[in-house]
């Protein structure tokens, strides 16, 4: 709730009160939200707020997979919780927004929800510059493939792992880096429960199932692209990274691997 509640926040600000949207700013505050999201809950749950990690470290063993439908469910409530708490927030500008820009909620045009930003919608999910379905699941799975890269290599005690209150200011960074350098193609959505949760709130609050028909059916590629593409990031790690690391504690000569 937090991470999707200070993230889309930060979209609304920009796309419904700043005619001149802020990529610096909008990344900068997903990696903010996630970093506070995981000091939030860490101890308690992982500090997962996303499927793709909490599937794959079930894949790796890491994780029970009894509970990896329990967290799918909780992190999705959460998303939509968070969504709905941005609508509430900024219902005014919302309403403003509509009437500068003639923008009727839920209408399509072109295949496409009308207006900027997806008629508004674009402030909740995601939805891609190009409608192009190889390409927007190539960016969803690579930029998803990286974040359990990192994910792994930030909290594998075997390797340099940073450990303690740094951990998660890491992995903000880490979803930062993801979104200036990987964004733009389809808005990094990187996390399933972040981009169903609030599209789902989004056809509650009068867009209707536009969001789901919107850009040629999208709606499903940032849902199956980050859980696939975390899994694939998680096994490239273990395979080239982590079978090759000594034992925690033990140190390894500089360029020499482990057996």
């Amino acid at each position: 709730m937090l991470l999707i509640l200070l993230g889309d926040g930060v979209v609304a600000g920009v796309v419904l009160l700043d005619p001149t949207p802020d990529k610096m700013m909008i990344t900068t505050a997903w990696g903010l939200a996630v970093a506070l999201s995981v000091y939030l809950c860490g101890r308690i749950s992982g500090g997962h707020v996303n499927p793709a990690v909490t599937l794959s470290l079930a894949v790796r063993g890491d994780f029970p997979r009894s509970r990896v439908l329990p967290y799918w469910a909780a992190q999705l409530a959460g998303a939509f919780a968070g969504a709905m708490l941005v609508y509430v927030d900024y219902a005014e500008a919302f309403r403003a927004f509509e009437q500068a820009q003639h923008v009727v909620r839920g209408a399509m045009e072109g295949g496409k929800l009308d207006g900027p930003s997806a008629g508004g919608a674009g402030v909740f999910a995601t939805y891609p510059l190009f409608d192009n379905v190889g390409r927007n699941f190539l960016s969803e799975f690579l930029g998803t493939a990286v974040l359990l890269l990192g994910v792994r290599a930030l909290t594998d005690r075997r390797n340099a792992a940073t450990g303690g209150y740094v951990e998660p200011l890491a992995l903000g960074a880490l979803v930062w880096a993801i979104g200036l350098s990987l964004g733009g193609l389809t808005g990094y959505a990187i996390n399933p429960a972040r981009d169903l949760g609030p599209r789902l709130a989004s056809a509650v609050l009068g867009w209707g199932t536009s969001v789901f028909q919107s850009h040629s059916g999208y709606f499903w590629i940032p849902i199956v692209a980050p859980l696939l593409g975390g899994v694939a990031g998680t096994i490239l790690y273990d395979l080239g990274i982590h079978r090759h690391l000594p034992p925690e504690g033990q140190p390894s000569p500089p360029g020499e691997l482990s057996p």
